[in-house]
């Protein structure tokens, strides 16, 4: 019998109660807590950019693992790789999952909600994060394959912006996204991997418009191309035309600002988050059925009028009545 949903903070951990801290060492406690874990965000970061094949390691893992914070894909990325889909020990607790024997959690940021001044905010705590291959229960399902063709379609169907065929574009330009527009207009006859990868680097841009008039294709153009990458990545399509040297190049192999450099991972992440977010929501999307309204309008309904009298005799009538009636 596993009593662990049933004993508050039963983990597999054993709870050591900590020494009783006033409030102003707890308080410096934890923020030195919060600042050595940046400081290994800030680490990974560079890390990351260090040469192309510690990108590629990056964006493969990203590819892969449950939609996260930077921060935090940062995190896991640092401790555990090949851990897939990590949550709060809280969370799984939600699925009724527990954790298994002798399995220990990795440094984890956890969103929390707390209210300041009679409004709702968002913070983090500093915690502990499982993996699914660390906790009981059924294992989730395997992600089917899909062929080119229906990833296509897939990506097309019902996007926010216009998807146009534009035959006169220059040489070497395989597809492009003009934000006046808010089109993307792409080459026809390409390959079904070179159409695939240009569309989600073109739907990349796309996202990464904020639609305040200072959206520029240079600023956005390197993550766009990561974000495809990373999408290819999750569905199996064929990456080896992607050169990932040249974008860790372009940040200075990881000696940048570490501020600058996960804004650019952020990047990365909410365009490839938003284009797997749309493809998942066009798969799982079931065709209409026309059933039986349950709540169908009825027709107007028609009161039908007495032979010998009138309506307007009728409410002479009450009034008649009303008036008999002693006051009270």
């Amino acid at each position: 019998m596993d009593l662990t949903d049933m004993i508050s903070g039963g983990t597999e951990e054993q709870q050591i109660p900590e020494q009783k801290l006033t409030k102003e060492e707890y308080a410096a406690k934890k923020q030195q807590e919060r600042e050595e874990v940046w400081a290994e965000v800030d680490s990974q970061a560079q890390g990351v950019f260090q040469d192309g094949e510690k990108l590629k390691g990056f964006l493969d893992f990203m590819a892969e693992c449950n939609t996260q914070r930077t921060p935090n894909l940062l995190l896991i990325y640092g401790q555990h790789p090949d851990f897939k889909v990590v949550r709060s020990y809280e969370r799984w607790r939600e699925e009724h999952r527990s954790v298994k024997a002798g399995e220990h959690g990795i440094t984890y940021m956890i969103s929390t909600e707390y209210e300041k001044d009679g409004e709702m905010r968002r913070g983090y705590t500093i915690g502990k994060g499982f993996d699914i291959s660390q906790m009981s229960g059924k294992p989730l399902e395997e992600r089917p394959q899909r062929s080119l063709t229906e990833l296509v379609g897939t990506v097309l169907k019902d996007q926010s912006v216009r998807v146009q065929i534009e035959d006169n574009l220059p040489d070497k330009v395989q597809a492009q996204y003009n934000p006046r527009y808010r089109t993307i207009y792409i080459r026809n006859g390409m390959s079904e991997v070179t159409t695939f990868h240009a569309l989600n680097r073109e739907l990349a841009c796309a996202a990464l418009d904020q639609h305040t008039g200072t959206y520029s294709r240079q600023k956005v153009s390197a993550q766009a191309y990561c974000a495809a990458y990373v999408i290819a990545k999750r569905y199996g399509v064929d990456v080896t035309g992607f050169n990932l040297e040249y974008i860790a190049q372009r940040n200075e192999c990881g000696k940048k600002d570490p501020q600058e450099l996960r804004d650019f991972l952020n990047d990365v992440r909410q365009a490839s988050y938003s284009i797997r977010n749309h493809i998942e929501r066009n798969f799982g999307a079931k065709e209409q059925e026309y059933i039986t309204d349950e709540f169908a309008i009825g027709d107007p309904v028609k009161i039908p009028e007495t032979k010998d009298e009138k309506p307007s005799e009728k409410a002479s009538g009450k009034e008649k009545k009303a008036k008999s009636q002693p006051e009270r």
